[in-house]
C-alpha cells in the first residue's frame, strides 16, 4: 500500500459511519488563533529560509507579526470574550516566556492549546529522528511546566513536519495532529503504535492566506459564512467540523476585525452549532467514533 494511504486511509464521504456531536449538533465549530513568535535573527537550517525576502533582519516581515502580539491580539481577546468563545490556540510555545501578559490572558480564559512548536522560524524538516523525538518531548515538558496541563494537539511550526512526525506524536501521547487538511471530519491517522487522529484545521477559512491576497476584507466574512452554510447542510446527515483560523497580525488589524465579528455573529445565530475546542472534538471523537471509523478504514483496505 502506498505510504500516503497508510497514513491517511482513503474514506470516501459517501459511505462512512455517521458522526453525531453532543446535542445532535450539525457542526462542531472551533476557533484557532495562531499566537506565534518569529525570531528577529533566526538561524538558517540549510533547508528552509525563514525570511526569504531579504537578508536578516527582515524588519518589515518581523514587524508585521510583532504588531499582532503588541496590538492585534488584544482586539481578538475582546472580540472572543464578547462572543463567549473559548479558543484553541495554535501556540508558539516561546510566547509563554516572551509575552507573559499574553500567556496570562490565555490561561485566565481557560483556553485550550495545541503546540505550534517553539518558534515559527524553526522547523522540523532538518531534524533527525532522535532530535525530533527530543524536540517533541521538550514541547510536552515546557507546556506542562508553564500551565500544569497535558498537551494533546500538535500543528507543525509553519506547517513543517517529517515522515516520522505522526508516529512520534502517537508514541509520546499526543491525541491529534492538525497538519492534515484532507477532510471536514476527524479521521484516524495511520501510526506505528497507539492512536492519533486529525482534527480538521483550515487554510481556506484562514485569515493568513486569504487576507494576504484579498483586497476587500469582507471576502473573509463571505467565505466563512459560505463554508458554514454548506457544512451545516451536510451536518444534518453526519456531523461536520469547521475551523476558523486567525492571526492577530491579520484579523486583528483595525480595518479587518469587523469582518471576523460579522462571520461569528452569523454562524453563532444558528441552532445546532457545537462551539467547542479542538481538544474536546478530539476527546469526543476518540471516545465515540474512532473505533467505528478505524474499522471502516480497515474494511476498505482489506
Amino acid at each position: 500500500m502506498p505510504f500516503a494511504l497508510r497514513r491517511m486511509p482513503y474514506l470516501p464521504l459517501i459511505d462512512r459511519p455517521p458522526i453525531t456531536w453532543p446535542g445532535n449538533a450539525r457542526v462542531a465549530l472551533w476557533i484557532a488563533p495562531n499566537i506565534e513568535h518569529y525570531e528577529y535573527l533566526p538561524v538558517f537550517d540549510g533547508k528552509r529560509d525563514p525570511w526569504p525576502r531579504t537578508p536578516y533582519p527582515d524588519v518589515r516581515g518581523y514587524s508585521h507579526f510583532d504588531y499582532g502580539n503588541r496590538v492585534g491580539i488584544w482586539r481578538l481577546f475582546d472580540l472572543f470574550d464578547r462572543h463567549r468563545i473559548r479558543c484553541t490556540v495554535s501556540l508558539s510555545l516561546a510566547v509563554l516566556w516572551h509575552y507573559p501578559e499574553i500567556a496570562r490572558a490565555m490561561i485566565e480564559r481557560n483556553w485550550d492549546f495545541m503546540s505550534h512548536g517553539f518558534y515559527n522560524t524553526q522547523y522540523l524538516t532538518a531534524l533527525d529522528e532522535e532530535q525530533e523525538r527530543a524536540y517533541l518531548r521538550d514541547n510536552i515538558e515546557t507546556f506542562r511546566a508553564y500551565t500544569g496541563r497535558q498537551l494533546k494537539g500538535f500543528f507543525g511550526p509553519s506547517s513543517s513536519s517529517t515522515e516520522r512526525t505522526p508516529d512520534l506524536l502517537a508514541e509520546l501521547g499526543f491525541h491529534y495532529h492538525c497538519d492534515f487538511l484532507h477532510d471536514d471530519q476527524p479521521m484516524p491517522i495511520g501510526v506505528k503504535s497507539g492512536r492519533l487522529i486529525s482534527v480538521p484545521y483550515s487554510m481556506e477559512t484562514n485569515d493568513g492566506p486569504v487576507l494576504r491576497t484579498a483586497g476587500d476584507g469582507s471576502y473573509f466574512a463571505k467565505i466563512c459564512k459560505a463554508q458554514f452554510d454548506r457544512l451545516y447542510q451536510e451536518g444534518a446527515k453526519s456531523g461536520q467540523v469547521m475551523c476558523i483560523a486567525v492571526h492577530p497580525c491579520w484579523a486583528g488589524q483595525p480595518h479587518r476585525i469587523r469582518h471576523l465579528d460579522e462571520a461569528l455573529d452569523y454562524i453563532l445565530s444558528h441552532d445546532g452549532v457545537w462551539l467547542t475546542t479542538a481538544d474536546d472534538i478530539s476527546d469526543y471523537f476518540l471516545a465515540h467514533h474512532y473505533d467505528a471509523m478505524a474499522a471502516h478504514a480497515a474494511s476498505l483496505a482489506g
